[in-house]
């Protein structure tokens, strides 16, 4: 049965707006594939134009839990193709891409900002901060309409912390660190295992299963704690083969 509260979380997450858009020509796509996304249950993460094989669009999406497997991928492409051929915003041929925002991804919304908080970024404003214009740090959440980083490029005499208006933000993205490519390892397989369920290709899991935590299981198991030797007296030894005790002095051998 499928959970109404998650269904609803899922919808706001569809529905909330992008901080950071594209301009010009990227945002006459964006209004046509974002809408189709949606539709599908996607969310438009970004539109890159490049002149690479001539004319390139890669249009990134994701579904609300931040992931996106090649099945995906196909299925936007198959949807969106003939649209944007009727839309024609674009005035010259060009090849489409469909492509997941990948691990080092652009952060555009509020909840990516959120989601993605302790992890490393990189941001650059359209309008400068404190007359600098390039930041890097680690993300510490959000406070109201801006996200506070913990600088790890300060120079002498400023300060650590930095409040940055993510309206003013024109590109933010993640630094690759071995804690992001973990974390996103574990968010992967769980689509994947979720994707086999909803086609019928796996078992689903039991309904009163308690999901592991990937923390715990790879942990290693302690190891048996050894039986403690026994002390070398008449008394053991003759215990040890199954011999006899006879009359001896229990205290001989001490």
């Amino acid at each position: 049965m499928t959970d109404p509260t998650a269904v609803s979380e899922d919808l706001d997450l569809l529905a909330e707006p992008r901080l950071v858009v594209e301009p010009g020509v990227a945002a006459r796509v964006s209004a046509v594939a974002g809408p189709v996304l949606q539709g599908m249950g996607y969310r438009l993460v970004r539109i890159k134009i490049s002149g690479e094989a001539g004319c390139t669009v890669q249009i990134m999406a994701e579904r609300p839990d931040g992931t996106m497997l090649i099945e995906d991928c196909e299925a936007i492409s198959r949807a969106l193709s003939p649209v944007l051929d009727v839309a024609d915003p674009i005035e010259r041929a060009y090849r489409l891409e469909i492509s997941s925002p990948g691990i080092d991804r652009p952060l555009v919304r509020r909840s990516d900002f959120e989601r993605y908080s302790g992890h490393l970024v990189k941001v650059e404003m359209a309008v400068a901060h404190q007359g600098r214009k390039r930041f890097r740090g680690v993300l510490q959440g959000v406070e109201g309409d801006a996200v506070r980083l913990h600088r790890d490029d300060i120079r002498a005499e400023e300060d650590a912390d930095v409040l940055l208006v993510m309206e003013d933000i024109a590109d933010a993205r993640l630094v690759l660190t071995d804690e992001l490519i973990a974390e996103s390892m574990r968010r992967g397989k769980a689509a994947e295992r979720e994707l086999r369920q909803n086609l019928g290709l796996a078992p689903p899991p039991p309904p009163h299963a308690r999901k592991s935590d990937p923390a715990k299981s790879n942990k290693p198991k302690p190891k048996p704690l050894k039986k403690p030797l026994p002390k070398n007296t008449k008394k053991h030894r003759l215990a040890a083969q199954g011999l006899p005790g006879g009359e001896f002095d229990p205290t001989e051998g001490d």
